[in-house]
């Protein structure tokens, strides 16, 4: 197999073990947690081993033996490795110690201290724009947060047809890396894993899988929407008589979530009464948007054709489009994960004002709009312009990233980036 591929965590995974005894890193499985662990670890337990589990379960002293830091890989398939580590930590609490990485949280029944004081948790997603090595980014959040000054114009070499193509092309490093025709059995293979095989490792059988599937290709075309979760269901059993109830549904949403699979966007609620009544409705993602151009059957070339989507109806922009914006969605999670700071997207006065994310790192904010075009227009930034002029200096950077090639900063003060230029 290829070397390790480079991952925006490592400096920070290093950093935290510099000053912190634990840290669990939780993703889906694929994402590289594994791989980005063993950088740093000096000894590795792979939990999911029948043989090491049994062992950990009748000798949890066995961690303190081991040479520093110590990986506990997938150690969820023996709870109370957690409290485990938690209690080692509370007698030693010198830094670097441990690193526990897990596909899964743990079943409901497990009665498992939160870890809080001891244990740090960090999210790592599929690989953003940056870690696949499109181009050396030129504008990078950490520096939109802190305010600085972009005047400078510098070309992408990437096309829009490469943007389609990073769409279909997977985040997760071990895909990413095969053709299209494995890479599609892949996707697949990983889709019915899901929900054959972790559904039931965890506790929960699916009586009609075929109904899962269906509801995940309904989230999957709900992409970078708001649709409720009820009209996700009425699409994914349209014409059905025999439907699951809403609580079977919210079952399947709490598992799919427990595995790191939805990745939604939160709703950025500031509790200020100059934006009016603000939509709480989070946007909807999977972890990579590969996995859901593959639940909706869509190659590069129809991405490119621009298709219809039949699953739900009408839905602003084109599926294209939600699906490049769920491109950069997930890259500027890990962006946002490594600056600590947040995502979130705004909809307020009943959907009549809209900017599709928000990085939020204390009073720092950076409002960003996402387009499937190389040009911008002053339409495009008018919700921009809406907010800063009710946000003021706490607004650090107005930002439109697009498919073009050049990063200017236009007449009004918003900064054009493509996406391949923006960086964490």
């Amino acid at each position: 197999m290829p070397g390790y591929l480079p991952r925006l965590h490592d400096s920070l995974l290093k950093d935290l073990l510099r000053g912190l005894p634990a840290v669990a890193i939780d993703g889906a499985k694929g994402v590289g947690k594994t791989s980005t662990a063993q950088q740093v670890a000096n000894s590795t337990l792979s939990v999911d081993r029948p043989e090491i589990a049994e062992s950990l379960t009748n000798d949890p002293s066995l961690i303190d033996r081991l040479s520093p830091p110590v990986l506990l890989d997938e150690w969820q398939y023996v709870p109370q490795l957690w409290n485990d580590v938690r209690r080692s930590v509370d007698s030693n609490y010198s830094p670097g110690r441990f690193v526990l990485t897990g596909s899964a949280s743990p079943h409901d029944g497990d009665r498992l201290h939160s870890g809080a004081g001891r244990i740090v948790r960090l999210r790592m997603r599929p690989m953003s724009l940056q870690e696949r090595g499109l181009g050396e980014p030129s504008v990078r959040l950490k520096d939109l947060l802190d305010g600085a000054e972009f005047g400078i114009t510098q070309d992408s070499h990437v096309e829009f047809n490469q943007y389609l193509n990073e769409i279909t092309a997977s985040g997760f490093p071990a895909i990413r890396r095969l053709t299209d025709r494995y890479r599609t059995r892949q996707l697949d293979g990983y889709l019915q894993n899901i929900v054959e095989h972790e559904f039931p490792e965890q506790g929960l059988m699916v009586r009609r899988p075929q109904t899962l599937y269906a509801w995940l290709r309904a989230y999957a075309a709900a992409t970078a929407g708001t649709a409720s979760y009820t009209t996700i269901l009425d699409a994914a059993t349209s014409g059905e008589s025999d439907k699951p109830t809403k609580v079977t549904t919210g079952v399947w949403r709490d598992m799919l979530s427990k595995l790191w699979l939805l990745d939604p966007v939160e709703a950025w609620l500031p509790g200020d009464t100059a934006f009016g009544r603000l939509a709480a409705t989070p946007k909807h993602y999977l972890a990579d948007p590969a996995l859901a151009a593959r639940l909706l059957n869509l190659t590069r070339e129809q991405l490119g054709a621009g298709p219809g989507d039949a699953v739900l109806g009408p839905q602003a922009g084109t599926i294209t489009g939600r699906l490049f914006e769920g491109l950069v969605a997930q890259s500027l999670q890990v962006y946002a994960g490594v600056n600590e700071a947040k995502l979130f997207h705004f909809r307020g006065e009943g959907g009549r004002r809209e900017v599709d994310f928000i990085v939020e790192r204390g009073r720092d904010l950076v409002a960003i709009e996402v387009k499937l075009s190389p040009t911008v227009s002053d339409h495009d930034v008018r919700h921009l312009h809406w907010l800063g002029e009710r946000l003021g200096e706490a607004l650090r950077a107005k930002v439109v990233v697009t498919t073009g090639r050049n990063v200017y900063m236009r007449r009004d003060g918003v900064l054009v980036v493509p996406a391949a230029l923006l960086g964490a």
